[in-house]
């Protein structure tokens, strides 16, 4: 009884939560602009957009559909990249349109991943607007509003080390600061010298639905490779249309990466395969092209359906590909469906979209796919 007394009267001090003796000496802060980050995932100019975060230049704006428009607000595959020595690190961000959903965490919405350079690999830290500890009530436990100030990590040794962050995928960014001790420096990270890869496609190129920024494919492949990934994904709207392929024709890219059939059919397909090719290859006689067959959805095994049009698409993807290459136009290459999506049907959140275990394994399928066909072989050898 006197045990539970003295436990009582010292604040809970045993488990480090005294409220009467402990002090904790907090570091002053200083915010840093986007004048003082290397922003990838875009390589279009700051001041051809409405935001910096945006993936489409205000040109486009009369250019694309409506919802093509509005998606391409999501800062999907959009990073940032410093070098600090600072002890801590905390971030102010606000968000477009503060969005929820009821088959994603919001943290994959509109979260923000850290990442760190770790022996000559990028390695996870911690997310901006998880719950990371007893204290979150301190900060906000998820990104729930549209301005949000979170301190990810402190306690650090104050030695220069290299960051990445990873920005929201299905919400914009409307502004973003770094906040370091103020008595440290933070300096712009050195552009990538490798070309990126482009990829353009649907809500599972876009992220959907994974739980955190850093764990949609695109990202996963950028980490991975160490190369630059621009996402062209948008959600339920990838159809192989005109202004896209108009807009990634004039990138400059290692290869260009067309995942969208889930959001067409089979006479779309047949329709819009060669034009896109053919306006590619107008720009870029020999880039490499990659074409991506539609996964098998998890009910298709017993939804007759839905297997028959999937079966019907990406036959109609073959097709295509076949008279392309007979044609003779070079460097395009065929990923066919992942057959090991269905060994478990684990890797979904509804059938269709993905987890990060999905997010993982599409990954890994295609990094295995680019290097059975030679691609990007720069980035593998330094790999």
């Amino acid at each position: 009884m006197k045990f539970l007394l003295l436990f009582i009267i010292s604040g809970f001090s045993f488990f480090g939560f005294s409220q009467e003796t402990e002090t904790v000496k907090e570091t002053d802060i200083t915010y840093f602009g986007r004048d003082h980050f290397l922003l990838e995932g875009t390589v279009i100019a700051d001041s051809l957009k409405e935001s910096p975060y945006d993936r489409l230049p205000i040109s486009y704006k009369d250019k694309v559909r409506e919802p093509v428009w509005d998606l391409s607000k999501a800062s999907a595959g959009i990073t940032v990249r410093f070098h600090t020595n600072s002890t801590s690190i905390s971030l102010k961000w606000s968000v477009l349109n503060d969005l929820e959903m009821p088959h994603m965490a919001s943290t994959g919405i509109k979260g923000i991943d850290l990442y760190t350079k770790y022996n000559n690999k990028w390695r996870y830290v911690t997310t901006a607007g998880a719950y990371v500890g007893l204290k979150t009530y301190q900060n906000k436990a998820m990104p729930t509003d549209s301005i949000n100030e979170y301190e990810l990590i402190k306690n650090m040794t104050p030695e220069f080390r290299e960051y990445k962050l990873f920005l929201p995928l299905y919400d914009g960014v409307t502004k973003l600061e770094i906040g370091i001790d103020s008595n440290a420096t933070i300096k712009e990270a050195k552009p990538n010298s490798e070309k990126p890869i482009v990829f353009y496609g649907t809500s599972i190129t876009q992220g959907g639905c994974a739980s955190r920024p850093g764990m949609a494919h695109t990202n996963i492949i950028s980490r991975e490779l160490d190369v630059d990934c621009i996402n062209y994904g948008f959600s339920g709207n990838g159809r192989m249309e005109t202004p896209i392929i108009e807009l990634i024709s004039e990138i400059d890219a290692s290869f260009y990466v067309i995942e969208c059939m889930q959001n067409m059919d089979s006479e779309q397909v047949s329709e819009r395969v060669r034009p896109l090719v053919d306006m590619i290859r107008t720009k870029h006689p020999l880039t490499p092209i990659v074409l991506v067959e539609n996964m098998m959805y998890t009910t298709a095994f017993l939804d007759q359906t839905i297997e028959t049009g999937l079966i019907q698409e990406n036959a109609a993807l073959k097709s295509e590909y076949d008279k392309i290459i007979k044609s003779g136009t070079p460097n395009i290459f065929y990923i066919k469906d992942n057959q090991g999506f269905l060994v478990d049907n684990e890797g979904t959140v509804d059938g269709v979209h993905l987890t990060d275990l999905g997010f993982s394994r599409y990954a890994d399928y295609l990094i295995k796919n680019f290097k059975e066909q030679n691609l990007i072989k720069t980035v593998l050898n330094k790999n």
